[in-house]
């Protein structure tokens, strides 16, 4: 199984060639149920999302706000299990032909066993992880199966990452580079950090790979600026957060969709 490292290198491309960013979304497996957060997923790629991240709901988050906090308990008190997660990422895959990566911590990975995760995830479509939280330096185990498996390996880099440090991330990661705008966790903000376009330019100038920002961006104004210096705008919080306000599910899935296409406006320069 080749993996869909393929798929996520042509969609960056294809955005890039018509002349604008990507619009990455985040969603938690498992929120508010299985189901529904499949149903939600499927929402955002639907409204106009490029590419989505499955969030993997973990006990102990790093960089997760309250809103996706939120979210992540929802979906652990309702007992999401790994198997959720892959079969969430396949069904998004497999009802929409777009990519579909894993957000997670790698405790759940760790313990699960890495050849069965990159096998699975592979298997299921998925076209890669994100892992925020996995030293460059300590990742050579997972590097080896998910290139053996054909998936990409995205690192994040901080406004606190240094040059050299910032090459030695790079040089190890594939698919594209995760920017976070900010020191912090996720979540809405009034503004975009000023610090996201010089942590894009110093990424830049190490690699090749299109380098994507999150931590912040929750409407399409936020998703315009952003893409004015950036190859991706991930938005995360903002799709959770019109779950959680919403009235009941189908609002919510609706609100997702709508939001997605609201931001699709803004990374077009649309909006």
């Amino acid at each position: 199984m080749s993996g869909n490292v393929r798929l996520l290198d042509d969609t960056l491309a294809a955005a890039k060639a018509e002349g604008r960013a990507a619009l990455i979304a985040y969603l938690p497996a498992g929120f508010p149920t299985v189901d529904g957060g499949i149903e939600a997923v499927k929402a955002a790629l639907d409204g106009g999302a490029d590419i989505v991240e499955v969030g993997l709901p973990h006990s102990d988050p790093v960089l997760d706000g309250p809103v996706i906090q939120t979210a992540d308990d929802i979906a652990l008190r309702g007992g999401v299990k790994i198997a959720d997660v892959l079969r969430t990422v396949r069904e998004a895959h497999a009802a929409t032909g777009k990519p579909v990566l894993v957000m997670t911590y790698w405790n759940p990975i760790d313990r699960y066993g890495v050849e069965r995760f990159t096998a699975e995830l592979a298997e299921a479509g998925g076209a890669g992880c994100i892992l925020p939280d996995l030293p460059v330096q300590e990742s050579a185990l997972w590097r080896e199966h998910a290139e053996k498996h054909g998936l990409a390996t995205v690192f994040v880099v901080a406004p606190s990452s240094k040059d050299g440090r910032l090459a030695e991330i790079t040089a190890a990661g594939s698919g594209f580079v995760y920017a976070a705008s900010l020191m912090g966790v996720t979540g809405t903000r009034e503004t975009v950090s000023s610090q996201a376009e010089d942590l894009v330019r110093r990424t830049r100038a190490t690699t090749d790979l299109p380098v994507c920002v999150g931590l912040g961006v929750s409407n399409p104004r936020q998703a315009a600026e952003v893409a004015a210096f950036a190859d991706g705008v991930i938005v995360g919080s903002a799709f959770v957060k019109r779950m959680l306000d919403a009235p009941d599910h189908a609002a919510a899935v609706e609100g997702v969709r709508a939001l997605a296409g609201e931001l699709a406006k803004g990374v077009r320069g649309t909006a």
